[in-house]
């Protein structure tokens, strides 16, 4: 096997029993000669060693320098080493892999996402867009040209560029004034996206506007009922009062209402009654990702895997399927996935749900963390990996989720993991990457039709919060929302990927150009999850092309 690439010296190194860090890897993959400068290596490796470093690699590199060893010319990969079909355009929504099917944007209705064929199947288990390369050939000369120049001699393989937002503390002690100054810089935050669309005018001055007048305002749902002829009063709240907008049964926006939460921001235009006590609504409007979005794309051939809910520490972890998965990460057909985003709950927990103490494998949580550190292990030592934590995870179960404690951080060091806060936003290669744990789905779930949010159509939901521009928008329903001075929640900047987990079901589509991703679960049916009823989908793994945003899915079950 050629070794001109970092994953193949790492998936190498693994074969024969080393971790490397990933200095050292990249140090040997740009050798003019990898396969010598590995094979040298392990040669004066102490035997006691595990872990190759860098500056072991170094210390090699530079003994065969100076006495003027003669190195071979790097290696070329044969086009066999990339078999997968040619993907299609990159607008294309992600379909299953027969091309059968096609998971259709919002504005033209939502399938249900197809689950995708065994690893076994290597060429024929891609949904559309999710191949390794554009095609055979195109592959080879991508590889040739990452660890050759024009002259053959050995360049520096691509950099890789990854931005992981700052250290969330914990500003709020749980005041009066710290619900006020959330609610005020939420509303501060997503007013800005709708006072361009409509002519704003705050609540206080609509009381003293003439009957009949054409108004709009932007404000915070405080109440939501219906009136005795089956009309619609919404109530909205601004920082200078509220105001109530009557929106008819008959219009053909009337059943937006049935996608309204409290506490979400949105805006109304219409006419005053005649005495001017009640706007009359004839448009609604939400902040809403903008339909001309446009995301943007890593400028290299690149991948990265998207999972979440690994729930290690319980008897239903599927540690095998794991295995597998890490397995795949090895070979070169996944080369090209040098991210790994994990989306919360790498571990079980403890007291979680009622008798969950009868389902776990590993009663301690910090065991629970040392054994999911072992299973991250197994994965290719130089991927970068990032991690948010979860409901499951032993952080404060109030959203925003500030990262792990460095206690727990030095139990999961493998890889030198970038540990944020839920949710994050991460740039991989230029794209950005919303992760969010998914709490919050559970409550939109509830709240609104079946038609516009599901457990079985997972991605439709998460379209919700996009829709809303607020990960969390309800505040005081079934997701804890802790009250700080600034709302983290806010979806301020549209994402590239939106991708999110937690209610074990695996779904993805577009909304409006961005790749919405809920990736599944790592845990079988538990006992809890059997008496509601709950199926998981679980030992997939959604891989994504950042320079396409094309989409596979892996099933290691």
């Amino acid at each position: 096997m050629s070794l001109e690439t970092p994953v193949r010296v790492a998936s190498e190194l693994a074969r024969r029993g080393y971790n490397a860090d990933p200095e050292a890897v990249t140090l040997i993959a740009g050798a003019n000669d990898p396969a010598t400068a590995l094979e040298r290596t392990l040669e004066t490796v102490p035997e006691d060693a595990v872990k190759l470093t860098a500056d072991h690699v170094k210390s090699v590199i530079e003994t065969r320098s100076r006495s003027d060893e003669t190195h071979a010319p790097p290696e070329t990969p044969t086009p066999g080493d990339s078999t997968d079909d040619a993907s299609p355009t990159a607008d294309e929504d992600p379909s299953v892999s027969t091309g059968t099917g096609r998971q259709q944007s919002p504005d033209s209705g939502v399938n249900s996402p197809v689950e995708t064929k065994g690893v076994e199947e290597d060429s024929h288990d891609a949904v559309a867009g999710g191949t390794r390369g554009e095609s055979t050939a195109s592959a080879a000369t991508t590889d040739s040209a990452a660890s050759t120049d024009s002259a053959g001699t050995a360049a520096t393989p691509p950099e890789r560029s990854i931005e992981v937002p700052g250290e969330f503390s914990s500003t709020g002690t749980g005041e009066y004034e710290d619900f006020v100054a959330v609610f005020r810089n939420r509303y501060e935050k997503l007013s800005k996206l709708l006072r361009s669309r409509v002519n704003h005018r705050p609540t206080r001055a609509l009381r003293s506007m003439a009957g009949n007048s054409e108004a709009a305002v932007v404000g915070m749902v405080s109440d939501i009922r219906s009136t005795a002829s089956g009309h619609w009063l919404v109530e909205l709240e601004d920082t200078t009062g509220t105001f109530p907008c009557l929106v008819m049964k008959d219009r053909d926006f009337a059943s937006l209402v049935d996608e309204l939460l409290l506490d979400e921001i949105i805006a109304v235009e219409g006419n005053l009654a005649d005495d001017g006590n009640i706007l009359f609504v004839d448009a609604m409007y939400f902040p809403d990702v903008p339909r001309t979005n446009s995301p943007s794309t890593a400028d290299r051939e690149v991948s990265a895997a998207l999972v979440s809910d690994v729930h290690v520490g319980s008897q239903e972890f599927t540690a095998d399927a794991w295995e597998r998965f890490a397995d795949w990460l090895h070979t070169p057909e996944a080369d090209h996935v040098e991210y790994l985003l994990i989306a919360g709950d790498m571990v079980e927990g403890v007291g979680v749900y009622p008798d969950q103490d009868e389902e776990l494998d590993i009663v301690d949580i910090y065991e629970q963390y040392e054994q999911f550190s072992e299973h991250l292990k197994s994965v290719p030592g130089d991927m970068e990996v990032v991690m948010i934590p979860g409901n499951h995870d032993a952080v404060r179960l109030a959203e925003p989720q500030p990262a792990f404690d460095e206690e727990l951080r030095d139990i999961m060091s493998a890889h030198d993991a970038r540990i944020v806060a839920n949710p994050s936003t991460v740039t991989v290669e230029g794209v950005d990457v919303l992760m969010y744990h998914g709490v919050s789905l559970d409550e939109v779930i509830a709240e609104l039709p079946d038609e516009k949010a599901t457990y079985d159509e997972p991605h439709l939901p998460m379209y919700q919060l996009l829709k809303k521009r607020h990960v969390a928008p309800q505040f005081g329903g079934m997701t804890r929302l802790a009250p700080e001075e600034e709302d983290h929640l806010v979806i301020e900047d549209v994402p590239d990927i939106f991708h999110a987990g937690h209610v074990h079901k695996l779904g993805w589509g577009k909304y409006h150009g961005v790749l919405t991703i809920n990736s599944g679960c790592w845990q079988s049916q538990t006992a809890f999850q059997e008496s509601m009823n709950i199926q998981p989908d679980y030992a997939h793994a959604p891989i994504v092309r950042l320079d396409t945003l094309d989409l596979t899915v892996r099933d290691f079950r």
